[in-house]
């Protein structure tokens, strides 16, 4: 029988043990916000499912950044320079690059020598590219043959309703933008699948051959045109695309259409406290990136946000991050300024300090053995600092430096930002990149920094409102602080 003195041990050993555990729980976030800060919030909120709705290309993208920048007080920097005219302290400007990249400026105080505060996110997702000779009929049905954009799981594309978005650039040089299926009484275009009926060797396949690429086309008709003995359908849909857009078949060679999920943003659950859209990696971050820098009234040190294309397959051509970009924005910048020499733009860039803005992945309790559970983003967890993405052993990454990670603490701390800290997946599964190890190039302090993503890459992914929310804070934090 237990003594006394054991009975005691034991009762403070469990009053230990209880603490302890009490100790690893976290309170949710969204238990501790006021009635203010759920209200702005929501607003915020609802703010990006608008943005997530009407940007689902790049150019969009580009097209809605302008429109909310100009309405903030921003000039394009050819016209504010117009006639010889000199930036100035508090001046804030834009440019662009191929309509599908933006660069936005803020300027400080503090010369631009000392470097820039910058956010910097990309705008381009997932998607099914037509190919330059898409339509063809078959079976008495017509196609349109893709090219998927970006790293897929190819199954997720097939029986879902897409919308045709993009362009078509005629041999004039005439322009006509293309948006197919988001209202309630467009139609929708979609790729079949093979009934489970008759699946059985599909069914055996590995994921990643169940649905081949070249099977993800997409089917636009059914309709033969009246008169016509060969290829009557696809000569329906030609007659269809005369009228509605004044094409030619041959105007496809100079056309950029995708087809992406139709429809809208919506809240996810019955509390609403998810959000559930196409193109949230990264678009998640592009928004929140803009909504702060917009909300900047002055800055001390000069402010960029950075939205760039073509992250998905490398951040290469003459729109992703390995461009000139923004190389070349910032020395018009400093033109601009009147104190463009070759030296004040390698100080001005290797004096910088960058949030990588772009998503991370969110622990899944379905696919648990993918993550450490220790390093990993949750759901509602607030903003996510991952010091480095890359792949195993860390390839591909930049690995930011802990002078630069305690400094970004403290300056979350002191504005109340909710943060964690995390890791793409479990080491030996790989991973993925950033614009980060881009931006370091140049000797700036850089660390990936964002939203953590559920379902990533897939066409419908999902957010928290509470990390939207956190993360937009932080990001004006890091312009105030930095």
């Amino acid at each position: 029988m237990p003594t006394k003195k054991k009975d005691a041990k034991s009762a403070v050993k469990a009053k230990m043990g209880k603490a302890a555990a009490g100790a690893g729980r976290k309170e949710s976030v969204w238990l501790s916000y006021t009635k203010a800060e759920k209200k702005e919030l929501e607003t915020i909120a609802q703010g990006y499912r608008r943005f997530l709705t009407t940007c689902k290309t790049e150019r969009e993208s580009v097209i809605e950044t302008i429109r909310q920048a100009e309405a903030a007080g921003y000039e394009e920097l050819g016209k504010a320079t117009r006639h010889g005219k000199k930036l100035r302290p508090g001046a804030k400007v834009y440019t662009v690059g191929m309509k599908k990249t933006v660069a936005l400026f803020h300027l400080g105080q503090a010369p631009l020598s000392g470097g820039l505060s910058i956010l910097g996110a990309h705008i381009d997702s997932c998607r099914l590219d037509l190919k330059q000779n898409p339509l063809y009929e078959d079976g008495n049905l017509a196609f349109f043959d893709t090219h998927y954009y970006g790293g897929i799981k190819k199954y997720q594309w097939v029986a879902i309703p897409l919308a045709l978005h993009g362009v078509i650039v005629k041999k004039d040089g005439t322009t006509v933008n293309v948006t197919l299926g988001e209202r309630e009484e467009d139609p929708v275009f979609c790729v079949t699948d093979l009934l489970i009926h008759l699946a059985q060797e599909q069914m055996a396949k590995k994921a990643d051959k169940v649905v081949e690429g070249e099977n993800l086309d997409i089917l636009v008709g059914s309709l033969p045109l009246a008169g016509k003995d060969k290829d009557a359908v696809k000569a329906g849909v030609l007659s269809l695309l005369k009228e509605q857009y004044g094409m030619e078949e041959g105007d496809f060679q100079s056309a950029e259409l995708s087809l992406v999920p139709a429809g809208k943003a919506r809240e996810l659950g019955f509390d609403r406290s998810l959000i559930l859209g196409y193109g949230q990696d990264d678009r998640v971050c592009a928004y929140t990136s803009l909504a702060a820098m917009l909300a900047m009234d002055t800055v001390v040190r000069p402010a960029c946000c950075l939205l760039v294309d073509k992250e998905e397959i490398g951040s290469v051509g003459a729109t992703g991050m390995q461009s000139r970009f923004f190389e070349n924005s910032l020395a018009e910048l400093l033109a601009a300024t009147g104190a463009y020499d070759e030296l004040t733009l390698r100080r001005a860039l290797a004096n910088s300090k960058m949030l990588s803005s772009d998503v991370s992945s969110a622990y899944d309790p379905l696919y648990a053995s993918a993550f450490d559970k220790k390093n990993v983003a949750y759901l509602g967890g607030g903003l996510v600092l991952n010091k480095f993405t890359g792949a195993r052993g860390k390839s591909g990454s930049n690995d930011a430096n802990a002078e630069y990670i305690a400094e970004l603490r403290a300056m979350f701390e002191k504005h109340r930002v909710r943060f964690q800290t995390a890791e793409l997946g479990r080491v030996d599964l790989g991973g993925g990149g950033t614009i980060a190890y881009i931006l370091s190039l140049y000797g700036m302090q850089v660390i990936d920094c964002g939203v953590a993503v559920s379902s990533m890459h897939a066409p419908w992914e999902v957010t928290s409102k509470v990390d939207v929310y956190e993360v937009t804070k932080g990001y004006k934090a890091f312009l105030k602080e930095a």
